[in-house]
């Protein structure tokens, strides 16, 4: 199978599980842990993890760098990482209640000025699709690079996917300037808030069907409720949640996102392949962190060997 590009971001992530609210201008207790994170290595990672030929672009700064290339490369991505002299890497604090709900706050560092500087047409040499963090195109440098990524992939016939990030910065960027600037992707890949903001539609299937009729395919992510993918504009597959104990929804749809791409480079069908990215988003709520756990693998299979499996 051939190599997934990701182009994304690092983000060490500081991750604050607490039982109930959190309380002004005192102490709250939480357990508190430091992970590597970022959506863009979050998603390749996991890929990685399911047995694809994985590549990260990504900026991270001078103070973290070597330590997220050196948790990239254990987890079995190539990272092509440009480290900034002059910014420290990005950094999120995420307050996950307990629930396994999540409110981050966000300081982008040197992820915010990935630019065309990074850029190397040598990085798409056997690669079988493009994936690409809409955080990325949220400050202007990245938003030159992914034009450039997009159309370079397209001059070699590699399908691009991309995914919308998050609500706030989607919003501030303009869900129609978003649709306009990544019009060359085949594939979208939102979750339900993000995809009824960029529609208007009623609910996700609606949602689905609109957006699948703008960029050929659109997976729309429900969370517990699962998820439907639609193909020019008529829905084609839906798939169930996968039962699991959310400890921490960091990462979920990053997950996700790493399970249905590499299905669908593997040519495993839509319905198979939304099973697989419920699945591999089980596996992430299940544990404390963005990236996979090598301790904690019972929901997931390595698709490749699925591929094998399917095909014997």
């Amino acid at each position: 199978m051939s190599a997934l590009l990701v182009i994304g971001d690092v983000v060490t992530d500081v991750v604050a599980l607490h039982d109930g609210p959190t309380a002004t201008g005192t102490d709250t207790p939480a357990d508190i842990v430091v992970r590597p994170g970022g959506s863009g290595a979050n998603t390749a990672s996991w890929a990685a993890r399911l047995g694809a030929g994985t590549r990260l672009l990504a900026r991270a700064g001078y103070d973290t760098g070597e330590w997220h290339a050196a948790e990239l490369a254990k987890a079995g991505v190539e990272p092509h990482l440009r480290i900034d002299p002059d910014r420290p890497s990005a950094v999120v604090i995420a307050m996950v209640d307990a629930t396994g709900e999540r409110s981050m706050l966000t300081n982008r560092g040197a992820s915010g000025h990935i630019g065309v500087g990074d850029w190397a047409p040598e990085l798409l040499d056997g690669v079988g699709h493009l994936h690409l963090s809409a955080y990325t195109m949220f400050a202007e440098p990245g938003l030159e690079l992914v034009r450039l990524a997009m159309r370079e992939a397209a001059g070699r016939g590699i399908p691009v996917s991309v995914d919308p990030a998050s609500c706030g910065p989607l919003r501030a960027f303009g869900p129609e300037r978003f649709l306009r600037e990544t019009a060359p992707a085949r594939v979208v890949i939102p979750n339900l808030e993000e995809a009824l903001l960029l529609t208007g539609a009623p609910d996700a299937e609606a949602a689905a069907r609109t957006l699948s009729a703008h960029y050929g395919t659109a997976v729309v992510k429900r969370g517990a409720g699962g998820a439907v993918l639609a193909r020019g504009g008529r829905i084609v597959a839906r798939a169930a949640a996968r039962p699991a104990e959310v400890v921490d929804s960091t990462g979920a749809g990053d997950a996700f996102a790493a399970g249905f791409l590499v299905a669908t480079m593997a040519g495993i069908a839509p319905e198979e392949a939304l099973r697989k990215g419920c699945e591999a988003g089980a596996a992430a709520v299940a544990q404390v962190g963005g990236r996979p756990d090598p301790g904690n693998f019972t929901l997931l299979t390595p698709i490749a060997g699925l591929r094998r499996k399917l095909h014997h």
